[in-house]
């Protein structure tokens, strides 16, 4: 009869040390995870019941943060903003995934171009605000080029403060700093298409274009679906540009500069708290609507199983193969 062990040699043996490092392995994560996000998102989600400053007395006030949120101007004003950046997303990934595929096939320079629109989304956006705060100032950068293809500088406008262009300026620098980071990942999604599914597709006389729509489009859906959620997340979210480049002057504060003047200026900690909370409900519900979307544009392409297209695609070239076989047995 075999020796039960006792709770120390069950720990000294293999099966207590795959046990003890499976356990490490999962518990300090989610340790962290708690302690870093979810305590701080229960604290704030307590806040925003409050009227409260950081330091000083609290007085509960229920659930009127929330329905000053929806009575100020500048809050919703603010949110409005998020339609430029919105829009900004979808020139983004559009350029994005037009670079993505022309560079996912054999290009001369390609490795150096992708290394060239990558490197912005490695600088910190605090140094980009600062660079564009540049760019754009009048006569620096920005006017001097456009001087050089022939415009007079009294002709151009203000571009930080001009309340027709400010907010799309502003966007252009957003677009500029993540479009390379959307590119490399629909790069690597396209990369990883089987081979053969192109092949297939040229012996039936697919364009590029063609390949595109049937191949490359609905093999990387779930990559397509993941930039757009992270894009418009972002939208939602915007703060750096505006913040460092116009400190949310002439029109250009979005929800998050909003946010952060009135918890750390005006120290209305509750009713920032619940500016975060409502913002959050409605990244999610955009997150559901987006999802739901994407299921309905690639309905049809989740029904088709792409090896079984390959194996289709295979017996095909083998066909082709033996009638080339047997025209030239016959020649013979």
């Amino acid at each position: 009869m075999k020796k039960k062990r006792t709770f120390k040699e069950w720990i000294k043996s293999r099966d207590g040390q795959q046990v003890l490092v499976m356990f490490a392995f999962m518990v300090v994560p989610l340790l962290l995870l708690f302690v870093f996000t979810y305590l701080p998102f229960g604290k704030m989600f307590s806040f925003s019941f409050y009227n409260m400053k950081y330091i000083g007395d609290r007085k509960f006030v229920g659930l009127k943060n929330y329905i000053k949120v929806f009575q100020r101007d500048d809050c919703f004003d603010a949110l409005k903003l998020s339609l430029y950046y919105m829009l900004g997303s979808i020139v983004q990934l559009s350029l994005a995934l037009y670079l993505a595929t022309i560079l996912s096939f054999k290009v001369k320079g390609g490795n150096i171009f992708k290394g060239f629109m990558f490197f912005p989304f490695l600088i910190n956006g605090i140094a980009i605000g600062f660079i564009f705060k540049f760019f754009y100032t009048r006569g620096f950068v920005f006017d001097t080029v456009l001087q050089w293809c022939g415009f007079n500088l009294e002709d151009l406008p203000y571009w930080l403060k001009d309340q027709r262009i400010n907010n799309f300026s502003l966007v252009g620098t957003s677009v500029w700093r993540y479009f390379g980071q959307n590119m490399v990942l629909f790069i690597g999604a396209i990369m990883s298409v089987d081979s053969e599914l192109y092949e297939a597709a040229m012996l039936d006389g697919a364009n590029r274009f063609q390949q595109f729509k049937y191949i490359i489009v609905p093999s990387i859906k779930t990559i397509i679906t993941l930039n757009v959620i992270l894009s418009i997340t972002g939208s939602l979210s915007a703060f750096e540009p505006p913040y460092v480049i116009t400190s949310g002057a002439n029109g250009t504060g979005t929800y998050f500069v909003v946010m952060h003047e009135i918890a750390h200026t005006q120290q209305k900690v509750g009713l920032a708290s619940a500016m975060a909370i409502i913002l959050l409900l409605i990244i999610f519900v955009v997150t559901i609507f987006q999802k739901l979307f994407f299921k309905y544009v690639f309905k049809n392409s989740e029904d088709e199983d792409p090896r079984a297209e390959i194996r289709r695609q295979r017996a095909i070239k083998r066909s082709i193969k033996r009638q080339q076989r047997l025209s030239a047995a016959g020649g013979k």
